[in-house]
């Protein structure tokens, strides 16, 4: 089994970002010009690229959508979110050049309503995230950037989505998210069981390229990399070589 090995960029006001565990008073901002490091990701070899406006997925609306554009640019088959909600968002990110969009908050808020995506454009052209943290013995599943509650679980939607049309599932522990303390692979044992249709995307924590084989053995199918890449822990040559 084959692991797509996918770069990150989280974007907000159109500089290159990460939060630590979702927080948005916990930011640190990079140097790197967005375009410049997604060409450099596409020279080491990658393939695809994982785009996150962290401006629309907080407030709603896209955001960053010209620098995603600029992304979607540069070769690399790109992945983009965050402030999704209605059909026109879809519309704007596949206009620009996204090949799938990143369905969140609005996946979890009005499944009805992706499912109808999700039966006029295709699975191939989604990626649902389910991002996930555990509380009271349950993986809930916050929205709005991981900053609202909601009442569903990881548990009632990953399926129900894998049997309405997705066939890609973005999950993250939040608790792990930009925290360099490896991947939860009980959480991704537990995906490939509880939907074994999706292929699953790992995400939030990446410290090393033994991360990367471990997530693999747990059945995830991609690996999301974001402030391991960003820091130089190790280089997306030796993330492709694991």
């Amino acid at each position: 089994m084959n692991t797509e090995i996918i770069p990150a960029i989280d974007l907000r006001a159109g500089r290159v970002v990460r939060l630590a565990q979702g927080d948005y008073a916990r930011q640190t901002t990079y140097p790197d010009d967005p375009a410049a490091l997604a060409a450099s990701y596409a020279a080491a070899g990658a393939r695809w690229l994982h785009v996150v406006d962290l401006d629309g997925a907080h407030a709603g609306g896209l955001v960053n959508l010209t620098v995603i554009e600029a992304l979607a640019r540069t070769g690399l088959r790109v992945q983009a979110g965050g402030g999704v909600r209605v059909v026109a968002d879809v519309h704007r990110l596949l206009d620009a050049g996204v090949e799938r969009v990143v369905l969140g908050s609005v996946a979890i808020r009005d499944p009805a309503r992706v499912a109808r995506w999700l039966e006029r454009h295709g699975g191939e052209r989604f990626t649902i995230a389910l991002d996930t943290r555990w509380i009271d013995d349950r993986w809930m599943l916050p929205s709005a950037g991981w900053t609202q509650a909601e009442g569903r679980t990881l548990d009632e939607l990953a399926p129900w989505y894998a049997a309405h049309g997705a066939r890609h599932l973005l999950c993250t522990d939040i608790e792990r998210d930009g925290m360099l303390a490896g991947f939860n692979l009980a959480l991704y044992r537990h995906l490939a069981k509880l939907a074994p249709g999706l292929a699953v995307q790992a995400s939030g924590g990446v410290r090393s390229v033994d991360d990367i084989r471990a997530a693999q053995a747990a059945g995830a199918r991609g690996v999301v990399l974001g402030r391991a890449l960003l820091e130089g822990r190790f280089t997306l040559a030796e993330a492709l070589a694991a």
